[in-house]
């Protein structure tokens, strides 16, 4: 009973961090941003750099003693490698490019590691107000009501959801874009929201039955959204059909039915 009390705690004081911090974001949205390039198309605004410290601010109030990896400020607020330790694992503005556009899909994600396996999830979007919640073992919401992964058994019927990338490179380029052009041919449509959290929770809810992204920042885009997935019955994996691993920046989910189709449909698309 202890360890479930500590866990609810856990997911309230990371819900109201995130609460606080989707305030920022929402006035943010609607005002003149000051942009800087991270890489060539990846972007990074005061809005981002404000919500970390926030965030990471309020849970060190609250869990003086656990670790921190952020986006942003990774270097000033701590360790870099998951250990065994209770780490927070954030990205305090996921979707910074549909930010600084005015495209609704950005959010705040907060996950928790405990012995490297992610514990707690929140993803919250702040400008159509959803939150995202996870307990390992304790199921997954939407606004407090409990989602489920989609019930869709056949690829040819499926939603895919993927992401770019910020490469501009040609050889990542090409490898991208005839990846796409080879599942389009398997599945009904294809989604790019350019939030990895809310593709990952798109997972969780229903709306798509299969997402998959190769190259994304690192474990602050998955930490919160897998483990959404996972307690709303999905699946998360490799793309390549080995196990997940949080740090690999290589990340797949769909609903229990279509994993293993869509694995070798992901086989067939690299060889063609």
């Amino acid at each position: 009973m202890a360890e479930d009390d500590s866990l609810a705690q856990f997911l309230a004081v990371a819900v109201d961090a995130a609460k606080r911090a989707g305030e920022k974001i929402r006035k943010g949205f609607y005002q003149t941003k000051h942009v800087e390039h991270k890489g060539q198309v990846d972007l990074v605004t005061e809005t981002d750099k404000a919500c970390e410290d926030l965030i990471f601010n309020h849970l060190k109030q609250h869990f003086p003693e656990h670790k921190f990896i952020g986006e942003e400020t990774t270097a000033a607020c701590g360790t870099t490698e998951l250990n065994d330790q209770p780490t927070w694992i954030v990205d305090p503005l996921d979707g910074t490019t549909n930010f600084v556009h005015g495209f609704p899909f950005v959010c705040v994600s907060i996950g928790l590691t405990i012995g490297k396996v992610p514990t707690i999830g929140v993803v919250y979007n702040p400008i159509i107000d959803e939150l995202f919640t996870g307990i390992r073992g304790k199921g997954a919401f939407l606004n407090g009501t409990p989602i489920r992964a989609s019930s869709q058994t056949e690829l040819v019927k499926s939603l895919l959801a993927t992401e770019i990338g910020t490469k501009r490179d040609k050889i990542t380029v090409d490898a991208t874009t005839n990846r796409i052009n080879s599942l389009l041919f398997k599945v009904r449509s294809l989604r790019m929201s350019g939030s990895c959290a809310l593709n990952l929770c798109g997972i969780a809810c229903g709306r798509i039955d299969i997402f998959y992204e190769l190259g994304f920042g690192g474990p602050w885009d998955v930490a919160a959204g897998a483990l959404i997935v996972q307690e709303a019955g999905g699946r998360v994996f490799d793309p390549s059909g080995r196990d997940f691993d949080i740090t690999a920046q290589r990340v797949a989910a769909s609903n229990p039915h279509l994993e293993d189709a869509f694995v070798e449909a992901l086989r067939q698309a690299e060889r063609d």
